[in-house]
């Protein structure tokens, strides 16, 4: 449910990972600190399918960067703009290319095309219908969002630049000019670029969409530490090189962007694009005040595995998820029933379900569903749909690292069921249970491990719970 589950576990289109706004600190070439909210980009990243791991060598940080031959296609001031700034990465990151980086520049009428013929071309109304049965039944859109359509117009007026690691081809959107904006957007972007050809994120990270579909939570936690790493070297690019001419444009464009599409949207979907930025950001920081990038680069060669890592660094490496495996229902719950997805919650997502639901009166305080999902430690869950009645089953297996974390959990979402549905009339077997337009609704505490079903009926949830014991 990484959205590109972020999370993007609730996406077809699983392949494209979208990024929104971050609080970077800027400062200008002067050295006077100022702290803004700054609209970085939207971007993509393509991915391929999985093969063997490769691994690579991390090279001396004492680099000088070969500047590759000037684009063809870019105009000529453009290109050497371009050149300068992948030598300033190259030095301030200590990543040295392997081979040129294909530039592109395009229009923002391009990029429109971009995103309607191929970054969504796959995902169909059908898709996006289903996605939004299993997101409203989390409470975390309406049943009538038109989510295909909130994601066209979402990539279309957000999108500053994007690296497509299938094609190895970084893309920046052009504006009147190669101003503060563009260059920080190429800054980041170049970073992807390095990262990939050292580190290579297919068959070096293995991340790709077939190991993404299996663990979209370890997923999450590689993507906060790409972007992450990405966002501190542009913000250190910044620091070092920009003019006072680069922060006036910035200042200028911050002053007159607007968002009206994240702005309307539910409040999940601004949160979980945020994630990679702010989350991944300050993980990389943390790394960083360990090693300098050295520790970062480690961080490449031996991944973060879930997105508690990412909000708990002191939790790298060592404090990996439990397994939770689920069984397949499909023949137990009928014929007319097909898995739609199984995967892992993680903290992460577990926290935007308690505090981010789309109706405000059903939010959880922030602090109380932070507390509730800190004790995370490893879930598993499915995901069942009727195609014919459109009905959704919905299981959410969790352990915690202490039976006084699953008490948390379970304290805290019994405050929140209590918030979305009416109490049931009868338990099923002596469980809390609520009833709701969702169907039968039931949480379970047994010791560290936690059980949150929601089916059509009372007796399907029953049918679940002897299933699962």
């Amino acid at each position: 449910m990484e959205s590109n589950k972020s999370k993007n576990v609730l996406l077809s289109c699983v392949v494209v990972f979208i990024v929104a706004c971050l609080c970077l600190g800027l400062v200008i070439a002067t050295g006077v600190g100022v702290s803004v909210f700054w609209p970085v980009q939207i971007e993509t990243e393509e991915v391929s399918v999985a093969t063997p791991i490769i691994e690579n060598e991390i090279p001396d940080n004492d680099i000088v960067a070969e500047t590759p031959a000037p684009d063809e296609e870019l105009p000529e001031e453009i290109a050497g703009i371009i050149q300068q700034i992948e030598t300033q990465v190259v030095q301030i990151r200590g990543l040295s290319p392997v081979e040129p980086v294909q530039r592109t520049l395009i229009s923002a009428e391009e990029l429109e095309e971009i995103v309607i013929t191929e970054f969504f071309s796959d995902y169909t109304d059908a898709d996006a219908r289903q996605d939004v049965l299993v997101l409203s039944t989390l409470g975390l859109l309406p049943q009538d969002f038109d989510l295909r359509g909130f994601y066209l117009e979402l990539y279309s007026e957000q999108i500053s630049g994007f690296y497509d690691s299938e094609a190895k081809e970084l893309f920046v959107v052009r504006g009147t000019t190669f101003g503060g904006r563009e260059k920080l957007t190429y800054a980041h972007e170049y970073t992807h670029a390095l990262q990939d050809q050292v580190f290579q994120f297919d068959e070096g990270m293995n991340y790709n969409e077939e190991a993404c579909e299996i663990d979209s939570e370890r997923c999450a936690a590689i993507r906060a530490l790409i972007e992450g790493d990405a966002t501190l070297t542009e913000i250190l690019w910044f620091q070092t090189h920009a003019t006072r001419q680069d922060y006036a444009d910035l200042m200028e464009a911050f002053e007159n962007f607007s968002s009206p599409v994240l702005d309307a949207a539910p409040p999940y979907i601004a949160a979980d694009l945020y994630f990679p930025y702010e989350k991944g950001l300050a993980f990389v920081e943390y790394l960083f005040d360990q090693g300098g990038f050295d520790a970062v680069d480690a961080a490449f060669l031996d991944p973060p595995v879930s997105t508690q890592q990412i909000l708990h660094p002191d939790k790298y490496p060592d404090q990996v998820p439990a397994l939770v495996e689920l069984p397949d229902l499909s023949d137990s719950l009928g014929t007319d029933w097909e898995l739609f997805d199984q995967n892992i919650m993680g903290e992460w997502f577990t926290f935007l379900i308690l505090h981010m639901a789309y109706n405000d009166s059903h939010q959880l305080p922030e602090d109380t569903a932070r507390q509730a999902a800190d004790g995370w430690g490893g879930d598993a869950y499915a995901i069942y749909l009727n195609e014919i009645s459109d009905d959704v089953v919905f299981i959410l297996d969790m352990v915690w690292e202490t039976d006084s974390d699953a008490e948390t959990f379970a304290e805290a979402f019994s405050d929140y069921a209590g918030r979305r549905w009416d109490i049931a009339d009868e338990m099923v077997f002596g469980n809390a249970t609520w009833r709701g337009v969702e169907g039968t609704v039931i949480m379970t505490l047994e010791g560290d491990r936690t059980l949150w079903v929601i089916a059509p009926e009372p007796e399907m949830v029953e049918l679940i719970l002897l299933e699962l014991q």
